[in-house]
Parts: structure tokens; C-alpha cells; sequence
């Protein structure tokens, strides 16, 4: 198992690429503490977590107030002993073009995406400088990349992921730490599946592979920057998007 006796937080765990990022990580050997606002969703993936023959926490919290992210961090050292794997996945969309975009659209959607990364960075960090060891994995986005039309906000919370991820990497490699991030295209997704179908065929016409990503897919890149083959990996942006952006 790449995972084996490995403590991992995936925080949006409850469902999505969190959730199966979390399983992935679990079948691989890590114990599991998943941080949500969903509660309901959050218990029905520890539960499937569990089901994998791993440990299991699960934390309804909010990672845009720091005050609760540092509580989700106590009590996982607390339960667990230590972390060595961060994923920040947790984020939502306002979606709306820029000029009619409201005040509490675009603040809401920069503290989950980007100040919600940051605080789980900045409590997680601490025991990892005390091991020496750690990994930072932050779900980005190809729209931070190239943007989009009616996303000023979350293309500029993604952007910034991108921009945070490397200052970290710079900050946090002399203690045997990597930051890394991951930009997702179009993954299919509820959200996705939902769209109409002449939006579907649009997005599928720009996508050279002619398909949407799973969320397997991009888990799949986030156990490869968690486990010990991406040693030699900091700093680095790694996007997922079937050739959309390249």
C-alpha cells in the first residue's frame, strides 16, 4: 500500500473528488479525517472509509473561519497522532459576471476557496514542521489557468491557490515538507451532469481527449503527489483537464 500507516485530511471529503480522494487514500493504507459542512454527507463517507478497514474522523466544520479549522486540527492530533497528508479541496461557485457580481459573492467564494486554504495550511504545517516531513496537495482549477467569463471570483480564488502553492513549497521544503496543486478541467460531477445538453457538447468540443475527467482521475494524481513518488515534487502545478488548456 503507497499509503500505509500515513494520517491524510481531505478537506470537501464528503463528496466529489474530496470523497474520492479520500477513498483512494484509504484502499492505499491512510487513516482518514474528513472536513465538511455537509454532515450528512460527511457521515455517510466516514462510514464508507471505515468500511475500507480504516480509521475514520469525521469534522462538520468550515474552513473559511480560522478559528474552527484550528479546532478540526486539535482534535485530529488528538485522535489520530499526527498528519501527514493535507488535501484542500473544500470550495463553492457564485457564479455571475463581473459587473452585476455582488460584494458577498465574490468574498464568499475567496474565504472558502483561497482563505480556507490557507488556514488549514497554516494550522496543518505546525505538526508537519515537528515531524519534518509532510504534503500539501491544493485542488486548483484550469480556470485559474485561463480564466472564464461569469467566474471572476473563483477564477481569482483559484489563481491564487496556484500563487500560495508555490510560496508554500518555497517556505516549507527545508523542513522535508512538498506543496503541490492539481487543476482539474471538466470533471464529471453531479454539477456537470446537470447541464444542459447543448452546454455539455460545447464544453466536450474543446476537449482534444473528447471526454469529460472523473474524479478518480484527478485522485489518482493526488495519491501519486501524497505518496513517496513525488518525493522530488514541490511547487508544482499539475493539470488534469484531457489537453483543454495545453
Amino acid at each position: 500500500m503507497m499509503l500505509a500507516r500515513k494520517i491524510a485530511v481531505v478537506t470537501g471529503g464528503a463528496q466529489g473528488i474530496g470523497r474520492e480522494i479520500a477513498l483512494l487514500f484509504a484502499r492505499e493504507g491512510a487513516d482518514v479525517a474528513l472536513i465538511d459542512r455537509d454532515a450528512e454527507a460527511l457521515e455517510k463517507t466516514r462510514v464508507e472509509v471505515e468500511g475500507l478497514g480504516r480509521r475514520a474522523l469525521a469534522l462538520a466544520a468550515d474552513v473559511s473561519s480560522a478559528e474552527e479549522t484550528r479546532g478540526a486540527v486539535n482534535k485530529i492530533i488528538d485522535s489520530m497522532g499526527r498528519i501527514d497528508i493535507l488535501v484542500n479541496n473544500a470550495g463553492v461557485t457564485r457564479d455571475g459576471f463581473l459587473l452585476r457580481m455582488s460584494e458577498a459573492d465574490w468574498d464568499t467564494v475567496i474565504a472558502v476557496n483561497l482563505k480556507g486554504a490557507f488556514n488549514m495550511t497554516r494550522a496543518a504545517a505546525k505538526p508537519m514542521l515537528k515531524q519534518r516531513a509532510g504534503r500539501i496537495i491544493n485542488i486548483a482549477s484550469v480556470i485559474g489557468l485561463v480564466g472564464n467569463a461569469g467566474q471572476a471570483n473563483y477564477a481569482a480564488s483559484k489563481a491564487g491557490i496556484i500563487g500560495f502553492t508555490k510560496s508554500a513549497a518555497k517556505e516549507l521544503a527545508s523542513r522535508g515538507i512538498t506543496a503541490n496543486a492539481i487543476a482539474p478541467g471538466f470533471i464529471e460531477t453531479r454539477m456537470t451532469g446537470a447541464l444542459p445538453d447543448d452546454v455539455r457538447q460545447k464544453m466536450l468540443a474543446g476537449i482534444p481527449l473528447g471526454r469529460y475527467g472523473t474524479p478518480a482521475e484527478v485522485a489518482n494524481v493526488a495519491l501519486f503527489l501524497a505518496s513517496g513518488l513525488s518525493e522530488y515534487v514541490t511547487g508544482q502545478t499539475i493539470v488534469v483537464d484531457g489537453g483543454l488548456v495545453m
